[in-house]
């Protein structure tokens, strides 16, 4: 079953002086449990796809539907939604709010979904923090924690809400090789273990050798 179908999917910026096309006639089909890592040089329209794909950003033409739902048809309450719902981030700059502590951070996306009690949002968070081996710092903030570790804490915010996909953006690019290695271990865990479909842009050729499958981009194009 493909969770991520994109047909003919372009993206044109345009201001009064200048058109540029960062993605053009993009066709790209991802099956349940699929790890899949998107390559390419800086500037070849990477990150946009990725932020097509959640629902981030809308193509100036094509269809994006996830989870065999037309997400060209949803208004953006209903898009909101549907992203809170079904998608987890994972950032290579982490985005943690620095005055919020761990526990909170990872338990944002259930806040503002709605639908569970203050105290099953806790039980939930307290879960995933065991499971990513970070519940000792639970209560300390993001400026208390290291690269690996806030990465580690953005991970448990992104699966937190149980997501069918997770969309991840250079999640190494600001560690070290042996923290890298072991969120590319987490990620892979997540992957085989809770089936979690995962859509990963890299730069790092080693790592994406380790998926099921990879993408390469150059100037807004598929070329392999």
């Amino acid at each position: 079953m493909s969770l991520i179908e994109l047909n003919g999917i372009s993206k044109v910026y345009r201001t009064k002086e200048i058109e540029t096309t960062a993605l053009e006639n993009v066709n790209l089909s991802v099956e349940q449990g699929e790890f899949l890592s998107i390559m390419g040089p800086s500037g070849c329209g990477k990150s946009t796809l990725l932020n097509i794909i959640g629902l981030l950003d809308k193509p100036t033409e094509g269809t994006v539907r996830l989870i065999d739902t037309d997400c060209n048809r949803l208004g953006d309450n209903a898009m909101s939604h549907f992203r809170n719902t079904n998608l987890g981030f994972v950032f290579q700059s982490f985005h943690l709010i620095p005055s919020l502590d761990v526990a909170s951070n990872v338990e944002l996306p259930l806040a503002y979904r709605g639908g569970m009690s203050a105290a099953e949002r806790r039980e939930r968070v307290d879960e995933v923090l065991e499971r990513l081996g970070i519940s000792h710092r639970k209560k300390h903030f993001p400026t208390q924690l290291s690269g690996g570790q806030c990465q580690r804490v953005a991970i448990a915010r992104a699966i937190v809400g149980r997501p069918s996909i997770v969309l991840a953006d250079e999640p190494t690019g600001n560690l070290d090789s042996k923290m890298g290695a072991e969120v590319m271990s987490l990620l892979h865990s997540l992957n085989a273990d809770d089936g979690i479909t995962i859509v990963m842009v890299t730069h790092n050729e080693a790592q994406a050798q380790q998926t099921d499958r990879i993408v390469r981009f150059f100037d807004g194009r598929v070329i392999s």
